[in-house]
C-alpha cells in the first residue's frame, strides 16, 4: 500500500493558499490596524480574534454540511470554490480601504474575507482524509502540510522583498501577490481534483462494529486530544499574532526584517513535514507529538532569554520548525481517525473549532498582558499553555498509528 503523491499534492494546493492567507492575515493586518488605524494593543487582539469567531461556528458547521452534500462537482468543492473567490474579492477591496484610510470599509472587507474562509477551510482540509486510508494519513497529511508550508513561505518571502524598511511602508503589492496566489491554485484545483471520479475511503465494516458511535475510551481520548490541540493553539498563536510587534518594541527592528526569522522556522517546518510523518509510522503519533510539544517550549522559554535580534535566533527558530511540523502533522490524523467516512468533515470541524476556539482567546489575553504588563510576558506565556499541551496529550489512549499495524480491507479502498 502506497500514498498517492500526485493526488495528495493536489489536494494540498487549497491548503497553500490558506496558510498563505492567514500568514499574510497574522503578519500585516496587526501592523495595519496599528500604523494606519491607530488601534491600541488590546483591540488589535480583538480585531485578530474576529476570524475566530466566526470559524467557532462556520468550520464545524460547512464541515457537517459538506459530508451530506452531493453534487456533480463533488461534495467539499462547491465550498472550495465559493469561499475561496469571496475572500479574493474582499481582499482587494482590504487593499482600497487601506489606500484610503477607511476604517468601516476595512473591517467590513476583512470581515467578509474571513467568512469566506470560514465556508471552505473545513471541507478543503477534509479532502485529504477522503481519499486516504488510515495508515497513510499521518504520511498524507505531512505533505498536506508541507504544502501549507510552502504557501506561507510565498507570503514571508512576499513580506521579505515587497514591503520596504521603512516606518510606514505600503502594503498593497503583498495583498495582491496573496490574492493572485489563491486564485492560480484554485484554478488548478479545480481542474485537478474532481471528487466524483476519485474513489473514496470507506470504513464500512468500523461502522457496523460501533453502531455510529464512540466507544466512552475512545470519547475520552478524543477529549483530551482537543484540549491538547486548544493549549497549544492557545501558545503558538499568542506567538503568531503578536511576533511582528514585539520584535518592533523589544528588539527594535523596523518594517518587514521580522520576516527573517519566521523564514527560517517556515524552512525547517517545510524539510520536517514529510519525515515526521514518516517517524510517525515508526515510533507512533503519540510519541512524535510529544516530542514536538517539548521542543516548542524548548524554543519559548530560550526566546525569553534573547537579548536582542542575533544570529542565535535563527537557531532558535529552527527547532521550532521541527517542533511545530511534529505537532501539526500529526493530530488532525488522530482526530480523523476516530470518524467514520460519512463524518470526516464533522470531526474535521470539532479540530478546528477547538483550534480555533483557543485562537479568539489567545490573542485578547495575551494582548491584555501585553499592554498592560510588558511584551516580555509574550514567551512565557506562550510555554505555560504549551505545558498544558504536553500535559493533555499524556492521557491520550487511541488515534494513534502503530508500527507493523495490521491493514484491514478498507485501507485498501482508496489506493491506487
Amino acid at each position: 500500500m502506497k500514498l498517492n503523491y500526485k493526488q495528495t499534492f493536489f489536494i494540498g494546493l487549497a491548503f497553500l493558499y490558506i496558510s498563505a492567507f492567514w500568514q499574510f492575515y497574522d503578519s500585516i493586518i496587526p501592523l495595519i490596524l496599528q500604523k494606519t488605524f491607530h488601534f491600541k494593543e488590546t483591540l488589535t487582539g480583538v480585531i485578530m480574534a474576529m476570524d475566530n469567531v466566526l470559524a467557532l461556528f462556520l468550520l464545524p458547521l460547512f464541515g457537517a454540511l459538506s459530508d451530506k452534500t452531493v453534487s456533480r462537482y463533488g461534495k467539499r468543492m462547491p465550498y472550495i470554490v465559493v469561499g475561496t473567490l469571496v475572500s479574493i474579492v474582499a481582499l482587494l477591496l482590504m487593499v482600497f480601504a487601506n489606500e484610503q484610510k477607511s476604517v468601516g470599509l476595512f473591517i467590513f472587507s476583512l470581515g467578509i474575507a474571513l467568512l469566506g474562509m470560514g465556508v471552505f477551510r473545513s471541507p478543503a482540509v477534509a479532502l485529504m482524509p477522503d481519499f486516504t486510508p488510515k495508515p497513510l494519513r499521518s504520511k498524507a497529511n505531512g505533505v498536506i502540510s508541507l504544502m501549507g508550508a510552502i504557501g506561507g513561505l510565498f507570503t514571508l518571502l512576499a513580506i521579505h522583498f515587497l514591503i520596504p524598511q521603512q516606518e510606514n511602508p505600503k502594503y498593497m503589492p503583498v495583498f495582491v501577490a496573496v490574492a493572485l496566489l489563491m486564485l492560480v491554485c484554485l484554478a488548478i484545483l479545480v481542474v485537478t481534483v474532481r471528487e466524483n471520479k476519485m474513489t473514496p475511503v470507506h470504513d464500512v465494516e468500523e461502522e457496523t462494529k460501533t453502531g455510529g458511535k464512540l466507544p466512552k475510551d475512545v470519547k475520552k481520548s478524543l477529549v483530551f486530544i482537543l484540549a491538547a490541540v486548544f493549549f497549544c493553539y492557545m501558545s503558538f498563536n499568542a506567538l503568531t499574532s503578536a511576533y511582528s510587534r514585539y520584535v518592533e518594541r523589544i528588539w527594535h527592528i523596523q518594517g518587514g526584517a521580522f520576516a527573517g526569522s519566521l523564514l527560517v522556522f517556515t524552512l525547517v517546518a517545510i524539510v520536517s513535514f514529510i519525515p515526521v510523518g514518516i517517524a510517525a509510522e515508526k515510533i507512533g503519533r503519540k510519541k512524535t507529538i510529544l516530542c514536538g510539544l517539548v521542543i516548542l517550549t524548548l524554543v519559548y522559554c530560550l526566546l525569553f532569554f534573547l537579548q536582542n535580534y542575533s544570529a542565535a535566533i535563527y537557531f532558535i527558530f529552527a527547532l521550532g520548525g521541527i517542533g511545530f511540523a511534529a505537532f501539526t502533522v500529526n493530530m488532525y490524523p488522530m482526530v480523523v481517525d476516530m470518524s467514520k467516512s460519512a463524518d470526516v468533515g464533522r470531526y474535521t470541524g470539532y479540530y478546528y473549532t477547538f483550534a480555533m476556539a483557543a485562537q479568539i482567546f489567545t490573542p485578547i489575553l495575551s494582548g491584555m498582558f501585553l499592554e498592560h504588563i510588558s511584551y516580555k510576558t509574550l514567551f512565557p506565556y506562550a510555554a505555560f499553555f504549551s505545558l498544558l499541551s504536553l500535559g493533555a496529550m499524556i492521557f491520550v489512549r487511541h488515534g494513534d498509528s502503530k508500527p507493523k499495524q495490521k491493514i484491514s480491507l478498507e485501507s485498501f479502498a482508496a489506493d491506487d
